[in-house]
């Protein structure tokens, strides 16, 4: 059987700061990972954890993101199509040896496909049923944990660390004390309705 399956699953729609990420994974047979499950429904430890598995034992794999800027610029479904695009093909060029003379199928999770030169369908709350979106999820999920991270150490009174960017009451409450911080995206209305309120 010449046919992969690449999952593909992005994490990062919903907060108010920071990329959007996405992953593509096609995992080996030969190799499965146990514990693969919706990267919401694991604990951040046993993400990392898994992770790092599934970078050792896929047939490949890759990550990328759209940054705020392309964000703003594009709304953040076409940002998180365009991070799945170029996972997508990060992964091809990556692994190409690897995947010669292999059909591919793409499974997305959710209802949208981004624009890629091999078949892809789109699979609703996939991340749940499909092993492969699991594996992107916790790739994408992981790979933005990591960078909330970082900014936190540039822009500590935020708090990024604790609430990655999401609109808690907390995140709301610094905005509001601090103003608008250069990695906060401008299109989400929060951020928008701030910094008219500001001029």
């Amino acid at each position: 059987m010449n046919q992969l399956i690449c999952g593909v699953d992005e994490a990062g729609r919903g907060p108010l700061a920071g990329a959007v990420y996405a992953a593509a994974v096609i995992l080996n047979p030969n190799s499965p990972i146990v514990g693969l499950a919706d990267s919401k429904e694991i604990t951040e430890k046993k993400r990392d954890a898994l992770a790092i598995e599934i970078k050792q034992h896929a047939l490949a794999w890759a990550i990328a993101s759209s940054s705020v800027e392309e964000i703003d610029a594009i709304n953040i479904l076409q940002a998180s199509l365009l991070a799945m695009k170029r996972a997508i093909e990060s992964m091809q060029q990556q692994f190409s040896q690897v995947l010669q003379a292999k059909t591919i199928l793409v499974q997305v999770d959710g209802n949208k496909c981004p624009k890629i030169d091999l078949p892809c369908e789109a699979i609703v709350k996939g991340d749940s049923k499909v092993q492969a979106i699991s594996a992107a999820s916790i790739l994408a999920k992981t790979a933005r944990d990591a960078e909330l991270y970082a900014l936190d150490n540039l822009y500590p009174i935020y708090g990024f660390a604790k609430h990655k960017g999401y609109p808690t009451a907390a995140h709301m409450s610094l905005l509001q004390q601090h103003g608008v911080s250069p990695v906060h995206r401008r299109s989400y209305a929060p951020v928008r309705k701030l910094l008219l309120s500001q001029q």
